[in-house]
Formats: structure tokens, C-alpha cells, sequence
């Protein structure tokens, strides 16, 4: 079976369109025009913005090819809504996304309603080709993503109002112990790395090549607050021999003294969540942590963090994707573990020591598109497995998600290797 056999046909990409489509709509519920417009730094967008790029990808890459008679629902939109695609064209400064109250958020809407209405018609007629169905379905990935960003996002946004406000329910979990940190060991062995072909992935997964693994042992599971709390309390953020150069520079320009969203009040330490402050669960996965953070506690841990390929490996031995906590359950806050947790995927991205760098005969695409994760292999590091905030259609064994070292508003945790 050849690529293209293996493509959804057009009819199924227009029931998930509208699925997709829902679950991004979904997120805004409980906010005002107000709370879609806050940027609070230049790598975080407004919710405005992600829900008119999702729309202009559709409108820029499937619909102005190829719907007869095209027009734009706005011909500003291409400029103010194009994120990265210097072959497109022009761009607003990501910087300055929280100054466009113009167009309003009625009017975003609008725009979203009618370039996906006008997709599916054009699906409906039957013109589609191939190259189209697979630029649908690149979009459809895309705008999961963006859903994520905008949790991740808001969350930010929100963080910066003194009143730390609540925009979704809060999730009661259990605080009982997660049971002590284990270890399985792996025997060294050639693996195979990257995409199996089977359904969707993005062009850094490719192309699938062996690799040769020394033995390695992993963490059965992410670390956790009361494990992390242990951490600083030893001083963690006040001794540079844990930490590498540029980390202890940003621990000490940034005036980092715990995890982003950490704050202690009337004595004990609290944490940050869609549903406003709330005691820290010692049960929860740390999350909000930057590579910096997580490499200077797996030294102190006695520990190191685990390549990308060790955590593949690792991954798909557990049977690749499992019940996790991913963005279905609306919470956006990963849950506390229960004694035996061994799950890879959910509650929080794992940082790795892989530094992002294509596979060997990795080629970008063709055209603009092509542009979508090739440009961005240089001063970055390599995260594995999804978050709360992930849907659960989106992840797989195989996904490279990938940040700079000292980002710190994703929901990103570690798993120790050793």
C-alpha cells in the first residue's frame, strides 16, 4: 500500500474538519473579546489570533489554489494572520499580535465559519486530489496543535492578572503517594527510529532509520511535585555546579526559584491552574519546568535525562499509545498519579538531552509548507509524549514537539534515564 492508498478519503476529512473545528470553538467558551486579545509575551499569541491562523491556513494553502472563482474573505487577513511563511509573503511581528483589536472577534468568527463552510462544499463537489487531501489533513494536525497553544497560551496570559483568575473547572484528584520512582532497564540493541508509515505524521518523524542503543534504564513514570519540592528545598536553584552555563544564566536573569506557577502562600506552596491557585498536589506530574530545570534535577537526582530515541524505544515497548490525560478531559492540569502509573503519553511533554536536528535523509517539502519544521532545527531541544493539554488523536510513539531550553510555559516535565 502506497502513501496515497493510505490517505483519508474526502469525506472523512470533512467530518473531522468539523470536529476539529469544534473543539477549537470549544476552548473559547467562558471568555470575553477581552480575555481573546491578551498577549502577555512575544512567543504567546492571543486566541484570537491562533483561531484566524487556523482558518488562514485552510484559506492560503487548499482553498486560493484551487476553489474556482477564489476570493479572500479579507486580503489584510494574509498579512495579519500569516505566522512564519516567508514564502507567502508579509507578516505582523508576532510580537504585536496583541494590538490587532481590529478585526474583532465577531468578525474572526465569521471568518472561521465561512472559509470552513467553504471547504467542505469544495470537498463535497469531488475536486479534491490527493496533494489536497494530505495539505487537509497537514491543517487538521496543525490546528491540534494550536489548540494546545491555545491552553498553554492563556494560561500565560492569565498568569500576569493579580487575581489569578479561574477559567475552567477545577478536577479533584486523589493525593495519595505515586508509589517510589522505578526503573525497567533496556539491553543494548539496533532499534528502529521515526514514522512507520502507518497514518499521519509530520515530515521531522521521517524518514524511519535504524539506531543503535547502549543499555539504558528509564523511569517508569514522570516526576512528580513532592519529588521536585525535594529538590528545591536542597537549594536546588542556588547551586551552579547542578547546572549548565546557560541554564544557570537564566535561572539567575529570570530570578527562577521554583517551576513557573509555583508560589508559595501562607506557608506552603502552591501552584497556578485553569482553575485559579490551588495547594500543590505532591501527586501531580511537575510540569512548567524548562530543559534547564530538568537537567539540572536529574544531576541532582543522580539521574540524566533520556535521549528521543531511548524514549521511542521505551514507548513503543509499552505499546505506544495508552489511556493518558489528554486535552478531552477539559481540565488542562495534569492529574495525580496513582500507585503503578507507567503510562508514556499524557499529563505532561517529557523533555529530552536530543537537541532538534532532522533524521538522516530527512527533506522538507516542496513550497511553503515545507517551511512548517525543517527552518527550526537549530537551538532547540526535543520533548516526547503530549500533555493534558494534547488531544488524544494528535500524539503518537513517533511526534517530535520541540522548544528552546528556557521555555517554560508549556506543560513540560521530565522522565528520568540513567
Amino acid at each position: 500500500m502506497n502513501a496515497r492508498d493510505r490517505l483519508p478519503d474526502a469525506a472523512q476529512l470533512a467530518w473531522r474538519a468539523q470536529r476539529v473545528r469544534q473543539a477549537t470553538l470549544a476552548m473559547l467558551a467562558g471568555l470575553s473579546a477581552e480575555d481573546c486579545l491578551l498577549q502577555s509575551m512575544p512567543e504567546a499569541s492571543p486566541v484570537k489570533w491562533h483561531v484566524a491562523h487556523v482558518t488562514w491556513f485552510f484559506e492560503t494553502f487548499v482553498l486560493e489554489p484551487r476553489e474556482p472563482g477564489f476570493r479572500p474573505y479579507d486580503a489584510s487577513f494574509r498579512e495579519l494572520f500569516n505566522s512564519y511563511y516567508v514564502g507567502v509573503g508579509a507578516r505582523h511581528p508576532r510580537g504585536q499580535r496583541g494590538l490587532l483589536s481590529r478585526p474583532p472577534l465577531e468578525r474572526v468568527l465569521g471568518y472561521q465559519e465561512t472559509v470552513l463552510q467553504r471547504l467542505l462544499d469544495w470537498l463535497e463537489r469531488g475536486a479534491a486530489d490527493p496533494q489536497a487531501l494530505a495539505l487537509i489533513e497537514l491543517g487538521l494536525q496543525h490546528e491540534q496543535q494550536h489548540q494546545e497553544l491555545i491552553a498553554t497560551d492563556l494560561k500565560h496570559h492569565f498568569w500576569h492578572n493579580p487575581a489569578l483568575p479561574a477559567w475552567r473547572p477545577a478536577r479533584e484528584g486523589a493525593r495519595e503517594d505515586p508509589g517510589a520512582l522505578t526503573f525497567r532497564r533496556y539491553p543494548a540493541e539496533l532499534a528502529q527510529a521515526g514514522h512507520d508509515g502507518e497514518g499521519f505524521a509530520f515530515d521531522n518523524e521521517s524518514p524511519r532509520h535504524r539506531v543503535w542503543l547502549e543499555a539504558f534504564e528509564l523511569a517508569q513514570r514522570p516526576v512528580v511535585n513532592a519529588e521536585y519540592l525535594a529538590f528545591v528545598e536542597d537549594g536546588g536553584y542556588e547551586r551552579p555546579e547542578l547546572w549548565l552555563s546557560d541554564g544557570w544564566d537564566a535561572c539567575r536573569r529570570e530570578g527562577w526559584q521554583a517551576p513557573l506557577y509555583w508560589l508559595r502562600q501562607d506557608g506552603g506552596w502552591h501552584t497556578y491552574t485553569c482553575a485559579g491557585l490551588r495547594p500543590l498536589n505532591g501527586a501531580e506530574p511537575v510540569c512548567h519546568v524548562s530543559y534547564y530545570e530538568a537537567e539540572a534535577y536529574a544531576r541532582w537526582a543522580g539521574a540524566r535525562l533520556p535521549s528521543e530515541l531511548e524514549w521511542e524505544h521505551a514507548a513503543r515497548q509499552a505499546g505506544g499509545v495508552q489511556d493518558g490525560d489528554f486535552a478531552e478531559s477539559g481540565h488542562f492540569h495534569p492529574r495525580p498519579l496513582e500507585p503503578g502509573h507507567s503510562a508514556f503519553f499524557g499529563s505532561v511533554w517529557e523533555w529530552t538531552q536530543s537537541a532538534y536536528l532532522p533524521y538522516p535523509g530527512f527533506a522538507p517539502a516542496a513550497g511553503a509548507v515545507g517551511e512548517y519544521n525543517g527552518k527550526f532545527m537549530i537551538n532547540q531541544m526535543v520533548l516526547r509524549g503530549g500533555s493534558c493539554a494534547t488531544p488524544a488523536s494528535h500524539i503518537r510513539p513517533s511526534y517530535r514537539n520541540f522548544f528552546w531550553p528556557a521555555a517554560r510555559w508549556q506543560f513540560s516535565g521530565i522522565r528520568l534515564a540513567r
